[in-house]
């Protein structure tokens, strides 16, 4: 692989991150509802990514079949439920604490592997499930000060957990659907998530002022559109560990952000168990072995 061609995908991973990573400050300052926040994402999303398959000639009749729809369809689903479990968690559990947590999703992936397609797992990934699994704890134990709302600090870490699951899901239905361009893919997720969510929104609770028009117009345009093209083209040109290490810019940007803009302020067995996540999130992407020895049976 030429290394301009890793170049360019390392700084458009960067960038995709760094739009991740920005993404509760749009949802918290928009002042919407999650349904409704997650609809107009779908909304501006949506055209942004039509225009992007229209350009690209991904409207083509042989790309589409009846598994293709179903499975996008079920995966769309899932992937619309993660946002709106994982944006209403950001007001609960403040957007540090619920995108830490958010971050157990390499172990719901690898349980769903080991249930649907008999993956095994490793001695080294039941090692850090347990490192992330005390640093799940480490989080839950003190609420919050600031931001979250008193009383539903854990409703909005288990909303997280939920997100992450869902997530989990998705990626499962997306592994069967390999031969199907991913922007096309993304296209129609958020196109069913502007079916799915429009009996839910508060219509006489949209945006009232420019600014929170352009926060929630940015969220699709920007941090779902641009962002997920930025994403696949960075994901097509570098090796699986780059694309894994780049991916951890997400949740540091997203607590570097809570800080700045919100004053969010953690105690700091919070901040431990936040890094305990992580590091135990990167030993799976990454595959760092902890513990030598054989497979364990799968589940």
């Amino acid at each position: 692989m030429a290394t301009s061609e890793v170049r360019r995908g390392a700084a458009e991973m960067t960038a995709a991150m760094l739009m991740s990573g920005t993404i509760g400050w749009l949802v918290v300052s928009s002042q919407q509802s999650s349904e409704n926040v997650v609809f107009l994402r779908c909304v501006f999303g949506g055209g942004t990514l039509a225009l992007v398959c229209a350009a690209l000639g991904l409207f083509r009749r042989a790309l589409f079949s009846w598994r293709m729809i179903g499975l996008a369809t079920l995966g769309g689903a899932a992937i619309v439920a993660n946002w709106v479990l994982l944006f209403a968690s950001y007001s609960r559990a403040s957007i540090s604490m619920a995108t830490a947590v958010y971050n157990t999703q390499p172990f719901m992936l690898v349980a769903l592997g080991a249930i649907v397609f008999r993956e095994r797992i490793t001695a080294s990934i039941v090692a850090w499930l347990v490192v992330a699994f005390v640093g799940l704890v480490f989080v839950v134990k003190v609420e919050p000060a600031v931001l979250a709302v008193p009383g539903q600090y854990l409703q909005g870490v288990a909303l997280a957990v939920g997100a992450a699951a869902m997530y989990a899901v998705s990626s499962i239905i997306t592994k069967h659907l390999k031969g199907t361009p991913p922007h096309l893919l993304a296209l129609l997720q958020v196109g069913l998530g502007v079916v799915l969510l429009a009996p839910f929104v508060h219509w006489n609770a949209l945006p009232d002022s420019p600014a929170h028009w352009a926060e929630v117009v940015t969220l699709g345009v920007v941090n779902t559109g641009v962002m997920y093209v930025l994403l696949y083209g960075a994901i097509q040109k570098l090796p699986t560990a780059m694309t894994g290490a780049l991916s951890f810019i997400y949740p540091v940007v997203a607590i570097i952000v809570d800080r700045v803009a919100f004053g969010q302020k953690l105690a700091w067995i919070q901040v431990l168990g936040a890094m305990l996540i992580l590091l135990a999130a990167a030993g799976v992407n990454l595959g760092w072995r902890v513990v030598p020895g054989k497979r364990l049976r799968s589940v």
